[in-house]
């Protein structure tokens, strides 16, 4: 239920910025939010990060729905059940959510963080869900899942450990024969 709950504070904080920001702002308007580092600029994007697949927002629907499902199916079901796995998932869950509601409500993503020190494309809440739980969730699978989570493949090999003659599971040469 907590992960449910953090999945809708996700969605609820990613939509209410961006009305804030449509509320606010007229396209292409910028006011500063933290002068000299970043500032809030309305865009509308029809496209992913960096401009990939502009114009093919039908497409981007179609995959974010589907990761999504995925997604949502992997937490019900606790394949990662390690809370940092769960929190990592619901929040990009709950960004790629946030932004699915955009592109079929809308046919576009508000965007609107805007780094004034660098050159990187507009973003807004969801994105940084999304990029800061794939990013956690990246760490957890290659640092802790083996460590935290037995695998089949593990479990088949202690077993027949157990069922060996009692050395550890070492080959014999005369092993097969």
């Amino acid at each position: 239920m907590r992960y449910v709950l953090a999945i809708l504070a996700c969605v609820a904080l990613d939509q209410g910025v961006k009305l804030w920001t449509v509320a606010n702002l007229e396209l292409y308007e910028s006011a500063p939010l933290i002068p000299g580092l970043v500032e809030l600029l309305y865009v509308q994007n029809t496209g992913g990060g960096f401009s990939i697949l502009r114009e093919h927002t039908w497409l981007l629907t179609i995959v974010t729905a589907a990761l999504m499902a995925v997604i949502a199916v992997i937490l019900w079901k606790k394949i990662f059940p390690h809370p940092l796995a769960m929190w990592t998932l619901t929040a990009v869950l709950g960004g790629g959510l946030g932004n699915l509601i955009d592109r079929v409500r809308l046919g576009y993503v508000v965007d609107m963080f805007n780094f004034q020190f660098m050159t990187w494309p507009v973003f807004n809440v969801a994105d940084i869900l999304v990029v800061c739980g794939v990013i956690g969730f990246a760490a957890y699978y290659l640092l802790l899942d083996d460590k935290v989570r037995p695998h089949p493949a593990g479990k088949r090999e202690a077993g027949r450990r157990k069922e060996g003659s009692g050395d550890g599971g070492a080959d014999h040469p005369a092993d097969g024969q």
